[in-house]
Order: structure tokens, then C-alpha cells, then sequence
């Protein structure tokens, strides 16, 4: 894979002012982005969530997933504290796109949890990539993170690229009666780490 440093530009948000940095996977013709604050490099460790995107929770404020609230999480920590950066992975639905997703959604819909339903439209239950990750931390000169996420497998995929992971940061919101299922699989079949 080669991912490819576009351009970088001023975001201006309600928690502050980040720099946004584009990327372009050259096979896929995706696009990624970093949103950071504050400088990146050196040998400090960086606040850091890794988030794939989420058209319905994100942009749309769906209350069928954790998505947006654990965005706008990261985003108010990362402004808090002054340093760190959200790397924004075009990998909807846990990587089977935004139609699958709501192919999914409907399976739900019908009873199915979230793995099932991508399981019965033959993906996997969890088919994100993160070894574009590697070149977009290079980029901002991080080689140490504390991880913002729930999720080991990301833990572990980051370690895996040679990038030191020194605190595994719990990002838990709260749950509502549309998405207690979704995050009970989550923590039952996907490990993630939720109280």
C-alpha cells in the first residue's frame, strides 16, 4: 500500500482549531485523514484514537452505534489536553461500506446483532486495515501513543506496525436503548473492553 500526504489546512471546530492533514491511498484511491493538534513529534507519547468512519453516527447522529459520541470524545480530550490526533479511516461499517452497512442494519433490524449481520452478507466480522496507520503517524513524526479506544485489536495492529503503545485509554459513552445490543456484541464477540 502506498498512502500519499496530500495537503494540510486549518479545521476550526467547536473544541478548537486542529490542522487537517489528507492522505491518499494510491491503490484504492481512498482518502484518510489526521486531525491533530499542537506538535506531534518527538518522543512523548501522543494522544491518539484511531476511527473508522461513521456516515451515520458521525455526520448523522445515529443512536444505533457509539461512533459520534466517541468522536466528539477523542476531539474534546485531544483539545483539552493540546497535543494529539485522530487518524479518520474511510473504512465504514467496520470496512464492508456504507450500502453493506445498511443491508446490515436492516438484517438488525430483523433480529440479526451486528456480526451476524455481516456475517450473512459474507464479510467478515471485522474487516479494517490498519497498516495505513503507519505511514500517517510517520508523517506527523509518532513513533508512542496512548491509544484512545476499547477495542485490543487495535492495540495490537498498532504494535504490530512497530509503533509503541504505552497506555490503552478506555473511550466509553454512554449507552441508549438502540445501541445496548450493538455494544453487548461488541464486548461479547469483538472483546471489546467495555464496562
Amino acid at each position: 500500500m502506498v498512502l500519499r500526504f496530500i495537503e494540510k489546512s486549518k479545521l476550526p471546530t467547536r473544541w478548537g482549531t486542529f490542522d487537517i492533514h489528507g492522505f491518499e491511498d494510491a491503490a484504492n484511491h481512498k482518502e484518510h485523514v489526521v486531525i491533530s493538534i499542537g506538535d506531534c513529534a518527538g518522543d512523548e507519547p501522543l494522544l491518539v484514537r484511531l476511527h473508522s468512519e461513521c456516515l451515520t453516527g458521525d455526520a448523522l447522529g445515529s443512536l444505533r452505534c457509539d461512533c459520534g459520541a466517541q468522536l466528539q470524545a477523542a476531539m474534546a480530550s485531544i483539545a483539552e489536553r493540546g497535543r494529539g490526533a485522530i487518524l479518520y479511516l474511510r473504512q465504514e461499517g467496520r470496512g464492508i461500506g456504507l450500502l453493506n452497512k445498511i443491508k446490515a442494519y436492516h438484517l438488525q433490524d430483523a433480529g440479526a446483532d451486528t456480526v451476524e449481520a455481516n456475517e450473512r452478507l459474507g464479510f467478515g466480522a471485522d474487516q479494517r486495515d490498519y497498516s495505513l496507520c503507519a505511514p500517517m503517524l510517520s508523517h506527523l513524526g509518532v513513533s508512542k501513543v496512548i491509544l484512545m479506544t476499547n477495542n485490543p485489536r487495535k492495540v495490537a495492529a498498532l504494535e504490530a506496525l512497530g509503533i509503541e503503545v504505552v497506555e490503552r485509554r478506555p473511550l466509553q459513552t454512554d449507552s441508549n436503548p438502540h445501541n445496548a445490543k450493538y455494544l453487548s456484541t461488541k464486548a461479547g464477540k469483538l472483546g471489546h473492553l467495555l464496562d
